[in-house]
């Protein structure tokens, strides 16, 4: 029996759980998700600084055309010690420099005109110009990134300016990938009568990597249990395994019982959607299988649908089912009551509402329609029209258009 949509997502979320961390490298983590709270080891900044090349002063002694005395000078990376701002007077300071005692205001060269000493104040100072404040950023032993946070190049600044090399993250997955068929054969090469190019495990790589994972191309298997076998029997030592094919009712779809003898335990096979229905999903000492549809147009929305929010799971994410988007359907759809239907569609925000429209011909055997689209809308299983001027859930695989 087919499981619903929902039944099915909901089981496989349930099923996986976050792979263990280890420490990675900052130039490798970004995107991944760190496992630990991070809280600041000490104040940031870590003591009252200059925010530009300029004269440390006190504000009380400046204003318009008034002349001080340049008697100092704290470059970038230097030492404040034993450097006083007296009445009167003013330190030169670089950007970034520690503020000398005395000063509550630091004043930019180009507001400034220096003479032997002197300096001509051409501008109003108030207290905290351009000073930066002991703290004023994060305060020691406050949360700065949350466990569960995908790590941007914001985040990694922040980890390097407190000193870390690596960070505590969830480990990418290893995704086996593994076509099926004896029709199939490897770009590159040429083709005969009958034969088709593999190009499930190129797409089904780059939605892997796309995500953050490390796809593992197993090449082909044919359709003949020892051949299959050997191909899953090597897919299974990884993270994740992902078939495309041989999982629906013809003579030479044997994925589904190669992979009970090898003791996969399945969860459910075929699911009430369109297009996709004979996915299956199961465990192999809690490692997640996944057998999609070898319909290059199936196995993509599958994967989008089924195996994105695993894998992200995986990774630690914290928010793994991508939201949707209300959409004005621009044209009337009909659909059989039953499934649920994936619709690939043109969203764009024509300046008042995001509006959508099929982008071509939805039989699976059209790959072009997926080029077109930059969204996928799912149309529930009781319906059977959708009138055109109805709102419709959008998941955006691509940047809405702007008319």
């Amino acid at each position: 029996m087919a499981l619903s949509f929902e039944a099915a997502r909901t089981t496989i979320l349930e099923s996986v759980i976050p792979l263990p961390t280890e420490a990675v490298s900052l130039l490798d983590v970004v995107g991944m998700v760190i496992a630990e709270d991070i809280r600041a080891p000490w104040d940031m900044p870590l003591w009252n600084n200059s925010a530009m090349d300029g004269f440390a002063v006190r504000a009380e002694d400046c204003v318009a055309g008034q002349t001080l005395t340049v008697d100092g000078y704290i470059p970038a990376g230097g030492s404040a010690s034993g450097i006083t701002v007296k009445p009167g007077g003013a330190v030169k300071i670089m950007t970034g420099a520690p503020a000398p005692v005395g000063c509550d205001a630091i004043v930019p060269i180009e507001e400034t005109v220096e003479n032997n000493g002197k300096l001509i104040l051409t501008g109003q100072v108030r207290p905290g110009d351009h000073l930066r404040i002991r703290g004023e950023d994060v305060s020691k032993g406050e949360l700065v990134i949350a466990a569960g946070t995908a790590l941007r190049p914001a985040e990694i600044n922040m980890l390097a300016s407190f000193g870390y090399r690596t960070a505590p993250v969830f480990r990418r997955p290893k995704v086996a990938i593994l076509s099926t068929g004896d029709e199939l054969v490897e770009p590159g090469g040429d083709i005969g009568t009958g034969q088709i190019f593999n190009s499930n495990d190129y797409s089904i790589a780059a939605a892997v990597k796309q995500l953050g994972g490390e796809p593992v191309l197993l090449g082909i298997a044919r359709d003949d249990r020892q051949s299959l076998t050997e191909k899953i029997a090597a897919g299974l030592q990884e993270d994740v395994l992902i078939t495309t094919a041989g999982v629906s009712m013809g003579d030479h779809d044997l994925v589904c019982d190669v992979l009970e003898a090898l003791q996969v335990e399945r969860r459910f096979w075929k699911v009430d959607i369109k297009p996709g229905r004979p996915t299956a999903f199961g465990l192999k000492n809690g490692k997640p299988v996944f057998s999609l549809p070898g319909n290059p147009v199936s196995s993509m929305i599958t994967f989008e649908q089924f195996v994105r929010p695993a894998l992200l799971k995986m990774m630690g994410h914290q928010k793994v089912i991508k939201p949707f988007v209300r959409a004005v359907m621009q044209e009337t759809i009909k659909k059989k009551p039953g499934r649920v239907q994936f619709l690939r569609v043109r969203v764009a925000n024509d300046g008042q509402r995001l509006v959508a429209s099929s982008s071509g011909d939805q039989n699976t055997g059209i790959l072009r329609t997926l080029l077109r689209a930059n969204g996928i809308a799912v149309l529930p299983a009781d319906l059977e029209q959708l009138p055109s001027g109805e709102e419709v859930d959008v998941h955006l695989i691509a940047a809405v258009d702007v008319v």
